[in-house]
């Protein structure tokens, strides 16, 4: 039924031209829709859809995950360039350089949008 069908992940914002900012220029995205309450960026193979809702960043879980392979200490320096702060979770037990969590051989970075929505980088 749905497994042969394209997903999309979707995050709720409070201001949309913020959100566009953001997503656009500090993440690079590219848009590919836009108009006041809803925005659609490509991101690889998939999309990213981010609307106006009034419960934007209630959301205390992983919204949107990347995975970046062997880029991921390589993007993480240059959004940390962008002035992008970095989430830390000493509780996890993982190592944390430079806004890299890694452990073993699995490395992460988490981050949130300008209304709080975790967005979750790996080397997956």
């Amino acid at each position: 039924m749905l497994k042969d069908k394209d997903s999309a992940a979707i995050v709720a914002v409070s201001d949309i031209a913020r959100a566009k900012g953001f997503y656009a220029d500090t993440l690079g995205l590219d848009l590919v829709h836009g108009d006041d309450n809803m925005l659609i960026f490509k991101t690889g193979a998939t999309q990213l859809v981010v609307y106006v809702s009034d419960y934007a960043g209630t959301n205390q879980a992983n919204a949107v995950v990347w995975g970046l392979g062997d880029e991921i200490e390589a993007i993480a320096a240059v959004l940390r360039e962008k002035g992008v702060r970095f989430e830390h979770y000493p509780h996890m037990g993982m190592d944390y350089t430079g806004g890299v969590h890694s452990s073993g051989d699995f490395r992460a970075v988490w981050l949130k949008d300008p209304d709080g929505n975790i967005l979750h980088l790996n080397n997956m």
